[in-house]
C-alpha cells in the first residue's frame, strides 16, 4: 500500500512538473540589445534562452523568412550541424553505463579495420610518406578529437554535388573508408576537430547495439525525452517551416541564401546518410529538453532519466583528454577542471550554439541560421545574458525538476 502510495505521489510530481515547466522571467535583456540588428535588417531573426533554476527568458525575434514575413518561432526548423555531436557522445556514454563498451578499448575491437593505421610523416606534389602508427586508437579519442582524422572524408566532399553532411557515405562506410586513409598524427598526441571521428564512434554504436545508429539514438534518447521534430529526414512540411539562411552584411540587410555546400538540398531524398558529426535537424524546443537533460545530469525535464549523474559528470561535463590540449569531452566542449563556474555544451556551423552549467542550473540557448558574414551582436547577447544570470529570480512552482534519483 504504501509503494503504490509513494508511485502515485512521484507520478504526480513528474505531471506538475511538465505541465507548469519553467517560470517566464518576465526580463527582456536578449530582446532590448538584439531589436536595433533586426530593425536594420542585419539579424534576419534569431532564438535566445536563458534559463536559470526554473526561470526562463525567451526571446524569438525576427522573421525565420523575410521575404514572407514569417516571424521566428520555438518549433522552427533548422540545421544543428556540429551540435549533432553531443547526441553521439550521449548514446556512447549509455553503453559506457551499461559495461557495454569502455572509453579505452581499441576501436578494432569492433571495427576491426582499424587495427592497423598509418599516420600522414610527408608529403610533396608527387609523394606521400607513411609510417605505421605505434599508439592504439581507443574509443575515447575519436569521441575528443584527438584520434588523428581529418575533418571529413573524401566522399564528403562538398564540392561534388551529393556531398557534404547531408550525403557522402553510410556511417560503416565512412568508417571503413577512414580506416584505409592516413591519419594526421599519431593517435591520442594531438588534438584536431574532426567529423569522421564522431562517426567512427556512432558506427561503433552500431556494432554494439546492433541497430542503425539513428534509429538507437531515436529509441534511447530522442524519443524518451519527447523531441518529435528531431530527425535526419525532416518532413516536406517541416522543411517548409525551417529558418531561412542569411548572410550578416556589414552595412546592410541580410542577404538570403538558398543552401550551404556542405549541407545541399535536397535535404530529405535517399541520397542522405545520418552523419553524428554533423547533419541532425531540430527545433528550438527540441533542443531545450536535450539540453536541460544534460544540465540536470541525465533527467530529462519530463522526468525521464536519460543517464545517471555520475555518467554526465565524469564522460560529458569534464573533459576527456589528456591535461594540456583543451577541453572536450565526448562530442561537446567542456572543462579540463570542475568548478561551479564551469560550462559544457557545443555549437554548430550555422551559428548556432547551447551550453549548460550543472552547478548552477543555468542554461544558454542560441539559434541562428547564418550563411557567414559574422555575428556582430553576440558579445552584446553575452552581456545580455550575465544580466540574466546577476538577477534575483524566483523559482517556478515545482523546485526545478523531479525524480532526482541516481
Amino acid at each position: 500500500m504504501k509503494k503504490t502510495i509513494f508511485l502515485l505521489i512521484a507520478l504526480l510530481c513528474i505531471s506538475a512538473t511538465v505541465k507548469n515547466g519553467p517560470k517566464e522571467s518576465g526580463t527582456t535583456y536578449a530582446k532590448t540589445v538584439l531589436q536595433p540588428y533586426v530593425d536594420s535588417g542585419q539579424l534576419a531573426g534569431a532564438i535566445s534562452v536563458f534559463y536559470k533554476d526554473g526561470v526562463q527568458e525567451t526571446c524569438c525575434i525576427g522573421y525565420a523568412d523575410v521575404s514572407k514575413k514569417r516571424p521566428i518561432k520555438m518549433d522552427n526548423l533548422f540545421m544543428q550541424c556540429s551540435q549533432t555531436k553531443g547526441f553521439c557522445g550521449v548514446t556512447i556514454a549509455k553503453l559506457v553505463e551499461e559495461g557495454r563498451i569502455s572509453l579505452d578499448d581499441p576501436v578494432s575491437k569492433y571495427l576491426p579495420e582499424f587495427s592497423e593505421l598509418w599516420v600522414l610523416d610527408g608529403e610533396n606534389d608527387t609523394v606521400k610518406t607513411l609510417r605505421k602508427a605505434k599508439n592504439v586508437l581507443t574509443v575515447r579519442m575519436v569521441l575528443n578529437h584527438t584520434g588523428g582524422f581529418p575533418f571529413e572524408i573524401s566522399a564528403k566532399r562538398p564540392d561534388v554535388r551529393g556531398g557534404g553532411w547531408s550525403g557522402g557515405a553510410p556511417l560503416r562506410q565512412t568508417a571503413s573508408i577512414a580506416a584505409a586513409s592516413p591519419i594526421m598524427f599519431e593517435p591520442g598526441t594531438r588534438e584536431l576537430y574532426s567529423n569522421t571521428g564522431i562517426d567512427i564512434g556512432a558506427a561503433i554504436v552500431e556494432v554494439v547495439t546492433g541497430m542503425k545508429w539513428e534509429q538507437y539514438l531515436k529509441k534511447e534518447v530522442l524519443d524518451p525525452l519527447g523531441m518529435k521534430s528531431t530527425s535526419f529526414w525532416p518532413t516536406d512540411k517541416q522543411l517548409q517551416n525551417k529558418i531561412e539562411l542569411y548572410l550578416t552584411k556589414e552595412n546592410g540587410p541580410a542577404e538570403w541564401r538558398e543552401e550551404m555546400e556542405w549541407q545541399q538540398r535536397p535535404y530529405n531524398d535517399s541520397h542522405v546518410f545520418p552523419s553524428a558529426g554533423a547533419g541532425l535537424w531540430t527545433t528550438a524546443s527540441d533542443q531545450l529538453k536535450f539540453y536541460k537533460m544534460l544540465m540536470n545530469l541525465g533527467l530529462g525535464e519530463n522526468g525521464v532519466r536519460i543517464l545517471k549523474e555520475e555518467t554526465v559528470k565524469n564522460l560529458l561535463a569534464l573533459s576527456t583528454r589528456p591535461k594540456g590540449m583543451g577541453g572536450y569531452s565526448l562530442g561537446l566542449s567542456a572543462p579540463e577542471e570542475e568548478s561551479e563556474d564551469a560550462w559544457f555544451g557545443h555549437g554548430g556551423a550555422w551559428g548556432t550554439n547551447c551550453s549548460v552549467n550543472w552547478h548552477k542550473k543555468q542554461l544558454k540557448l542560441w539559434v541562428v541560421q547564418s550563411a557567414g558574414g559574422g555575428q556582430p551582436w553576440l558579445a552584446e547577447v553575452d552581456k545580455a545574458a550575465e544580466k540574466f544570470f546577476a538577477q534575483p529570480l524566483g523559482k517556478s512552482g515545482v523546485d526545478a525538476y523531479t525524480g532526482r534519483m541516481k
